[in-house]
């Protein structure tokens, strides 16, 4: 029931933020102006120093508020280090076999890197949970769209070139979600310690995402 109860989350919350190599002192700042911003899913990448220990971290001071997991997860062998650190899910650039079975076994959430639509059928018949569409910015909402009418029932996650001006048009043509990286996790706004404006640039992503959603509805 907690994987449901995860992947419910994960789709209300609309914006994952991947979080690459940050200083070890801005984690837990940048993670708690995330949450404070409506951006309740959090991807820490295993190229990230320390990787899991960040996932513990915030899997203890934030408890119930959000849901921690890890990205850039190449093999079965890293996806259960993740597990067993604590990781909500696991994020993939690429689609895996064995790391999505490592995933399932576990009850986590599993969700490989795929493009093709041949990618993405293999990747949901193996137990995907949700796909992630990378990269995004190569082909835009448009590729999105026109992957509804055959491959509707797949979920899928466009990730790269997500930003708060396309985020809207990727949720409208289809998306259940976005991964957000650097438009999010604006570098020089970390490096000046202005987490209020990390909260601000989150508070815009999921008020494009609700916008477009009620608009839907």
């Amino acid at each position: 029931m907690k994987k449901v109860e995860h992947l419910q989350k994960l789709e209300e919350a609309g914006v994952i933020a991947v979080i690459r190599r940050p200083e070890r002192k801005d984690v837990l700042p940048l993670a708690e102006a995330l949450v404070e911003g409506g951006v309740t899913t959090l991807e820490v990448t295993v190229d990230t120093d320390g990787a899991f220990d960040i996932i513990r971290e915030l899997k203890k001071e934030l408890g119930e508020q959000a849901l921690v997991g890890a990205g850039t997860v190449l093999d079965a062998e890293t996806a259960q280090s993740a597990i067993s650190a604590g990781a909500d899910f696991v994020f993939s650039p690429n689609y895996n076999h064995d790391l999505i079975q490592m995933a399932n076994r576990y009850g986590v959430i599993s969700i490989p890197g795929v493009l093709t639509p041949s990618e993405m059928v293999d990747a949901y018949q193996a137990g995907a949970d949700l796909v992630k569409i990378f990269p995004a910015s190569t082909f835009g909402p448009a590729y999105i769209k026109d992957l509804q009418g055959p491959l509707g029932h797949i979920p899928m996650i466009p990730t790269g070139g997500v930003n708060t001006e396309n985020v809207g048009d990727y949720i409208k043509s289809g998306a259940v979600a976005v991964g957000a990286g650097g438009s999010l996790i604006d570098k020089q706004l970390i490096h000046k310690q202005d987490f209020a404006g990390i909260t601000a640039l989150a508070r815009q992503f999921t008020a494009e995402v609700q916008k477009v959603r009620e608009e839907k509805a």
